[in-house]
């Protein structure tokens, strides 16, 4: 009696489950994936479904007047540039056929490639602040950078000037009481980016994190990049110093960063930010740069990041020289790189030599067989940790930003990146590029073929982790 029961209850278990995660349109491997792993592990399976399955993170959906204005004059400033000014425009409209800004003018743009530099020109734009100054950071330690800007904030604000903060739950998860009490005592409040309690795990994922560090100072004044606040890039301030690579921004192009941070913030602490001419300034259409601010998370399909940099990679015709920690890309990125490979595209690789994930890098070299078959270089940097995250295409593009080449940054965290058109930024970046050929030791096709079963082995399996690295 009790057989053709469980008979029932099984084939209507796999039926559920079966219309479930199909509906969900992923990829072939991952909907089987889950589906093997849903019908032969039903009680395991489902939990670990419940925490990182794909749910979205249900943010609120801001429709306002500013966003539509900010997209509107968006367009109308694309609309004003010469033909000749961008020449890879259509790079410029996949972001802005996902609802992104297009590109708009900046009057200055300064790459930095160290944490000194980098600090201290954060510190000076926030000690020169006289409107608002607003901060997304994943990671932000109570280390000698975190004091420094925590009393640079408390300065401004009891100067009388606007500040608003967004921290990421897990990655500032050492901002304790001692350190936040001097914030608070100033009247600044910091909004928790999606706190992972259990009454939530039923409605988001805790894996759902914002990875932007975006500072955006009176609306004029941006930066982005690798870089979080941690004395770790700073070569002054920690012995075990990472190389990294940060940008400044001052212009139009800050609007895009100013409109990322508004809608994380709106999330995270439930206020909405003033939306007026002192955070949003008018266009300025002068400016001998042009720079593109995407952004892109879990709340959307679209993705845009991710398409972007698969364009540019196509569009590639002479050099693409790319600089990331965590290199695990899907087929989509893969074939790309493969591709312009083949094509005699010069395309170069730096991965850290030892990563701060095994399991990551073991992920990673899992992928340089195919690479180096097609005739991508591939290189290892090795005198310290390398978090930089740009790409050098040909000689007018560039892309710095907070997204690795990974399932993670692609479409489970928020991230951002900023694409510059001209030879500037690209100048700068390939020359830092070559600087870190000449540290790094290039991998061979003998060097995957001498390695032992073992590695090899654990190599492929780790490969079966990607989606979720």
């Amino acid at each position: 009696m009790w057989i053709p029961l469980l008979t029932i209850g099984l084939a209507i278990w796999v039926a559920s489950v079966s219309v479930v995660i199909i509906l969900q349109r992923r990829s072939a491997t991952a909907t089987l994936a889950w589906l093997f792993a849903l019908i032969f592990l039903p009680v395991i399976g489902l939990v670990i479904y419940r925490i990182i399955g794909p749910l979205r993170l249900e943010r609120k959906k801001l429709k306002r007047t500013a966003n539509k204005r900010i997209v509107r004059e968006a367009l109308e400033a694309l609309a004003a540039f010469d033909t000749d000014t961008i020449e890879h425009l259509q790079l410029a409209r996949v972001g802005m056929e996902l609802g992104e800004v297009g590109p708009l003018r900046a009057s200055e743009v300064e790459v930095y490639l160290d944490g000194d530099s980098c600090y201290a020109a954060i510190l000076a734009a926030v000690r020169a602040a006289t409107h608002h100054v607003h901060l997304e950071y994943y990671i932000w330690e109570p280390d000698t950078i975190g004091c420094e800007l925590r009393d640079a904030l408390i300065e401004r604000k009891q100067a009388g000037v606007g500040i608003r903060i967004v921290c990421d739950w897990t990655g500032c998860n050492r901002l304790k009481k001692k350190f936040l009490a001097p914030l608070k005592a100033a009247g600044i409040e910091i909004a928790w980016f999606n706190p992972v309690r259990l009454r939530s795990l039923r409605l988001r994922r805790p894996d759902f994190r914002t990875h932007r560090k975006i500072v955006v100072c009176d609306g004029r004044v941006g930066f982005t990049g690798g870089m979080n606040i941690v004395d770790y890039h700073s070569a002054s301030r920690s012995k075990e110093f990472v190389r990294d690579t940060h940008m400044r921004i001052k212009g139009s192009a800050v609007w895009a960063l100013q409109r990322m941070f508004v809608e994380d913030y709106y999330y995270a602490a439930g206020t909405l930010c003033p939306l007026d001419a002192n955070t949003f300034p008018a266009l300025d259409k002068a400016g001998e740069h042009v720079i593109q601010i995407l952004g892109s998370g879990p709340d959307t399909a679209a993705f845009a990041i991710h398409k972007a940099l698969f364009t540019a990679v196509n569009q590639c015709s002479e050099r693409c020289w790319i600089t990331t920690p965590y290199f695990v890309p899907d087929d989509a990125l893969l074939t790309a790189l493969i591709s312009a490979g083949l094509r005699d595209v010069d395309v170069k690789l730096i991965i850290p030599k030892k990563g701060d994930s095994k399991l990551v890098d073991l992920a990673a070299r899992s992928y340089l067989p195919e690479l180096l078959s097609a005739g991508v270089r591939v290189y290892e940097y090795e005198p310290r940790f390398i978090h930089a995250k740009t790409m050098v295409c040909d000689d007018d593009v560039a892309i710095i930003g907070t997204a690795n080449l990974d399932n993670r940054s692609f479409r489970l965290n928020f991230e951002d990146i900023a694409i510059a058109w001209g030879d500037q930024v690209n100048g700068e970046l390939a020359k830092a590029f070559r600087h870190d050929l000449e540290l790094s030791r290039e991998l061979s096709g003998r060097d995957i073929d001498k390695l032992p079963l073992k590695t090899r082995f654990g190599r492929a399996a780790a490969r079966l982790l990607s989606p979720l690295l």
